[in-house]
């Protein structure tokens, strides 16, 4: 039987409270799954007219895939939020990517035809499962020079982002680092975030429970006085600190996916739909810039230029990665339409939950910006790798 793509649309978008790694964390007595699990229920409870049983699979990313990230995470995450038995579900990595993997991968099933309604996710507890815990890298990575040896280690690679770019000075990162901050507390004083926050319990041996109601990293008070006293871990007298990175952190994300006619059908209402996306391949050691070749990719297969791009949802793993792709789009760092709302310097990166992170917000953005017809949600990858995926605002003023 010939088939005929559909349109896919992103319904809704929720996330736990981002919280810091380690023993003094939100979730340090906190299970993964039950992190995302709780993602999980919220969907379900802000789009009733959705029945548990047309959700037809549970992809869910993580990084570490071990102890309470492992068990096919996306099964064992379906089963426990209450879904019906009938409801398969999965496990997908693609490092930092994740999230946004589980959305491309579960929008081309439902743009097929396989699949009517997907959830798409991400969870990383970083506390639990330091980046890295149990990998054993094939020694034939340095032995035949497949990789530099800095390509291993996340904050090295940023370094050597700086090498390649001298014109992105520590200087200039922690300016952005700043503004991020800075972006992040109006959002949140004026209450943009917190609408896709889910109230989270939270467990301690030692205080009892807690409810998580905010994100634990952002530093609203950071100052570029301050970012200039803080240590460069991976180089003596280098320029990627704690101040001009994301942390490491624990949070899950989890979003509704829909054919755009399923969706008219149950009544619900879709945010934005997906256009297409793209991943490219870099050099390991310069991962970073991951993002250039995927958004190129992608711009130029569906004739746009940057310029049709109202606004961008980048993923703030290093300012200095950032900022190599504003440099190459010729866009300033100031920017107004590069993460409005500020992004993962401030809010935090639990690895493979961000790209849900970055598509809630950018649906968020769309929701208000009824003039702009094109979002763009992107990232770097690591082992060299980007991701970008252009969305259209379906709140859109010229489609009416």
């Amino acid at each position: 039987m010939p088939r005929t793509a559909r349109d896919v649309v992103f319904v809704d978008g929720v996330r736990t409270p981002f919280g810091k790694a380690g023993p003094k964390g939100l979730y340090a007595e906190t299970r993964a799954d039950d992190l995302v699990v709780r993602a999980i229920r919220e969907l379900m409870r802000r789009n009733p007219s959705l029945p548990p049983e047309r959700v037809d699979e549970v992809a869910i990313a993580a990084t570490t895939q071990t102890g309470d990230q492992g068990l096919t995470i996306g099964r064992a995450a379906a089963v426990l939020a209450g879904l019906p038995k009938s409801v398969p579900g999965y496990a997908i990595d693609r490092m930092c990517a994740g999230a946004m993997t589980a959305v491309t991968t579960t929008g081309a099933g439902i743009a097929f035809g396989a699949y009517d309604v997907a959830i798409a996710g991400g969870v990383e507890h970083m506390g639990r499962h330091p980046m890295g815990e149990g990998v054993d890298p094939n020694p034939r990575f340095l032995a035949e020079r497949l990789v530099d040896p800095s390509a291993l280690i996340m904050g090295a690679t940023a370094e050597n982002l700086h090498d390649r770019f001298p014109q992105i000075t520590k200087e200039r990162a922690d300016a952005y680092a700043v503004r991020s901050q800075q972006k992040v507390a109006a959002a949140y004083a004026a209450g943009k975030i917190q609408p896709d926050l889910v109230p989270t319990a939270v467990r301690s041996a030692e205080k009892g429970w807690g409810l998580a109601t905010e994100d634990e990293p952002p530093r609203p008070d950071t100052t570029m006085e301050g970012l200039a006293k803080l240590k460069t871990p991976f180089r003596v007298a280098g320029r990627v600190t704690a101040g001009n990175a994301a942390g490491l952190n624990d949070g899950a994300t989890a979003c509704l996916l829909a054919a755009e006619e399923t969706a008219r059908e149950l009544g619900l209402t879709p945010r934005m739909r997906l256009v297409d996306y793209a991943f490219a391949g870099v050099e390991p050691e310069v991962m970073g810039v991951g993002p250039v070749p995927a958004t190129e990719k992608l711009l130029a297969r569906n004739s746009l230029t940057m310029d049709d791009i109202g606004l961008i949802e980048i993923n703030e793993a290093f300012a200095v990665q950032v900022l190599a792709f504003l440099d190459h789009f010729k866009i300033a760092d100031d920017d107004p339409r590069v993460n409005p709302w500020g992004g993962a310097i401030a809010l935090g990166h639990p690895l493979a939950s961000s790209g849900v992170r970055l598509m809630t917000q950018l649906s968020r953005l769309f929701q208000e910006r009824t003039d702009v017809r094109y979002g763009l949600t992107t990232m770097c990858i690591g082992m060299g790798m980007g991701g970008t995926v252009l969305w259209e605002n379906t709140n859109w003023e010229g489609a009416k």
